[in-house]
């Protein structure tokens, strides 16, 4: 079949994906409804049947990157975040990165007995050796402008000298990641939050900008509100969406179509 480029499908995923070619997506950025926090209208998911299925339409190099938690029953986390993670490693995906969603502004979670739950993982696989890392920096460096011998420490324990180096203003950005999430914070437009689980549009947009370049095809097979889709096509990147509720696709669907008229697309 033709590659949906662009579109919103309403669909089972799974179902949806098996109609793709093998290794048509350079970059899948998705969040599934994990642990039951959410009815998401009642609709389930087949997990081991997505992940095959993601992985044969990932291209070589590509990258998928799942954003997941674990809910907590009778003072036990479920665990399941790491499971997937694991499932995904044990059919062909390379584990790339751990990153941390740290979120702020969110309302409080998990047992009083214990610390307010307030982060999700955000596993960064790969097909084969990942094609694109275009790392951002945004972590100011103190010393930024000094200038510095560098050093690696070799398995021996001794330490080389590498040379001097001049220090950059901006450095490579650490793997905590921390976003304000709530009204008007997590999106910007209103329609979204009639989804009951939104991710923060910088968050999809800070994977896109990191694991994809202009043109590529970036993937949510549980699309949701749009959020996937609205950055991918503001980034000037492609993309195709999958929801199997209607009711969230057209919310999808305006998202989009408000942006395209904010950008003159015609």
């Amino acid at each position: 079949m033709d590659l949906p480029i662009n579109q919103i499908i309403c669909g089972d995923c799974l179902e949806v994906m098996k109609g793709l070619p093998d290794e048509c997506i350079d970059l899948t950025v998705t969040s599934p409804p994990y642990d039951d926090l959410r009815t998401y209208n009642g609709f389930v998911f087949d997990f081991e049947g997505i992940a095959k299925e993601l992985y044969r339409v990932t291209k070589n190099g590509g990258v998928l990157v799942w954003v997941v938690g674990d809910s907590v029953k009778d003072g036990d986390e479920s665990g399941n975040s790491f499971k997937q993670a694991l499932y995904f490693k044990s059919i062909g995906f390379k584990l790339f990165d751990t990153i941390i969603y740290h979120k702020y502004g969110s309302p409080m979670r998990g047992s009083l007995k214990g610390y307010n739950q307030t982060f999700e993982y955000m596993f960064v696989l790969t097909k084969g050796k990942i094609k694109t890392t275009n790392i951002i920096k945004d972590r100011i460096n103190k010393t930024a402008g000094s200038v510095r011998f560098t050093t690696n420490r070799r398995k021996d324990g001794k330490v080389n000298n590498q040379g001097l180096c001049k220090t950059e203003k901006y450095g490579r950005r650490e793997n905590i990641w921390s976003y304000a999430n709530g009204y008007m914070q997590t999106a910007k437009d209103k329609i979204a939050f009639n989804h009951p689980a939104l991710f923060p549009e910088k968050l999809a947009e800070d994977h896109i900008i990191s694991w994809s370049n202009p043109g590529d095809i970036v993937f949510d097979p549980f699309l949701g509100s749009g959020t996937t889709a609205k950055m991918a096509l503001l980034n000037g990147r492609n993309y195709i969406g999958i929801d199997i509720s209607e009711e969230y696709c057209e919310i999808a669907k305006k998202r989009v179509s408000n942006l395209q008229q904010k950008l003159f697309i015609v």
